[in-house]
């Protein structure tokens, strides 16, 4: 990550616009209400889809805790640090899946950076399973790895998985690392670093003639994906140029792909791919970062790339973008916002296309270091702060059930 100032190597976003009419409605007293604390540098929250409403935390030195609810649970779900290198701050256990058919089948997917004992450092896709004998606890001895990448830096790992509408299993890979992408791995196909993979974990039937590029390549490549096939170009990758796209997310109503990309040093961005595309995008890097040319070097014309629907400008004290949630929960105004933030100052932003193009708007200055956002079964919407808790977004008002519990913090925002 670039100028030394966060700890998950993610760095820049300019507010196209500030005036958001459409977003007027959005309740005057929403507020983050923390509900867990004491966690050990949370990454990231997921559901499981199994009604069961538990949220599932990753911890960066390797563990799974489990808020179900009225707190955190003591054992954690899976506790893997053994394997997982957390030495360097951008390291660790970074992505959690569930299996679409979790409930019936118990299959869940981690992203994690593993030291093999020689060599580069590798990112490591693996499936395990939850115990026979408790939902809460899950058994380490069942990993099954299912993809391997060897990466050229300690920075700069991406980490994100989910599955897609589709039933296929997203992968966000970084560049591999170190200032510029040096080894030009975001603009060369015949590399997994610096893209968005799709691949079938279902499936470990690899079509004759496909190029496959993972080091370990149990899993199968959908044959829709724009490069599958024996063209030269990794069968895996589902769209390319990105820096560091640390935290992206699927809008549950829509299917339309979200991706914070982290920036190099001006600019932090969020791209939008719909969900009709057919995949194959470019999101510029190296040969831009956001609107602007970066090294353009040997680059294709500018008509070869796709551009950010937001950005914003990092180089005073905003330094990391991190991709958030378009929001589908019960708050009346609030649905439809896309939501993300900023891991160095804690900024949250608000974000809507309006009909035309996206704005976006501040709408808190928090203390957090933001590390992730979360979204639980029924699209509520929580933030993740490395510093060890859990707030979910709530509007007091129109919880007549009594959802909101916790400790609300006392924020003024500046949203309109």
């Amino acid at each position: 990550m670039r100028r030394g100032v966060s700890t998950l190597g993610l760095a820049g976003i300019a507010v196209i616009a500030w005036a958001l009419p459409a977003m007027a409605q959005v309740p005057s007293d929403l507020e983050l209400v923390q509900i867990a604390s004491g966690l050990s540098e949370p990454l990231t929250a997921r559901h499981a889809g199994d009604g069961s409403g538990r949220l599932f935390i990753l911890e960066r030195a390797g563990r799974i805790a489990i808020y179900d609810g009225a707190g955190v649970l003591t054992t954690r779900f899976l506790d893997i640090s053994g394997p997982v290198d957390s030495s360097d701050s951008e390291q660790g256990l970074l992505g959690l899946a569930f299996d679409p058919d979790y409930a019936s089948n118990g299959f869940f997917y981690v992203n994690y950076i593993y030291d093999p004992g020689a060599g580069l450092d590798r990112t490591r896709v693996s499936r395990f399973n939850v115990s026979a004998g408790d939902p809460n606890v899950a058994d380490p001895n069942s990993e099954a790895i299912l993809l391997e990448i060897a990466q050229d830096y300690s920075n700069h790992n991406g980490g994100n998985i989910l599955f897609g509408p589709d039933g296929y299993l997203y992968i966000g890979m970084g560049d591999g690392g170190s200032t510029g992408d040096p080894n030009n791995r975001a603009q060369t196909l015949t590399q997994l670093l610096g893209k968005m993979l799709r691949i079938d974990v279902h499936s470990a039937v690899v079509p004759p003639g496909a190029d496959v590029c993972g080091l370990v390549s149990n899993y199968g490549i959908p044959a829709t994906n724009p490069y599958a096939g024996s063209d030269g170009a990794c069968d895996e990758i589902w769209a390319s140029g990105l820096r560091n796209p640390w935290r992206w997310s699927f809008d549950r109503a829509t299917g339309d792909l979200f991706i914070g990309d982290v920036g190099q040093g001006t600019w932090e961005e969020v791209d939008m791919q719909p969900a009709a595309s057919p995949g194959g995008e470019n999101w510029g890097w190296r040969c831009y970062e956001g609107n602007d040319p970066y090294n353009t070097s040997a680059c294709l014309a500018i008509g070869n790339y796709d551009f950010p629907i937001l950005q914003y400008d990092s180089t005073a004290s905003d330094c990391a973008v991190v991709g958030g949630y378009r929001y589908r929960g019960s708050i009346t105004g609030f649905v439809g916002t896309y939501v993300y933030g900023d891991s160095c100052t804690g900024k949250i932003w608000f974000a809507n296309e309006s009909g035309g193009p996206w704005s976006s708007s501040e709408w808190m200055n928090t203390s957090f270091s933001v590390s992730s956002f979360g979204e639980d079964e029924a699209g509520e919407l929580y933030v993740v702060d490395l510093g060890g808790t859990i707030s979910r977004f709530e509007a007091p008002s129109l919880f007549a059930d009594g959802f909101e519990t916790g400790t609300t913090e006392n924020w003024s925002t500046t949203f309109p």
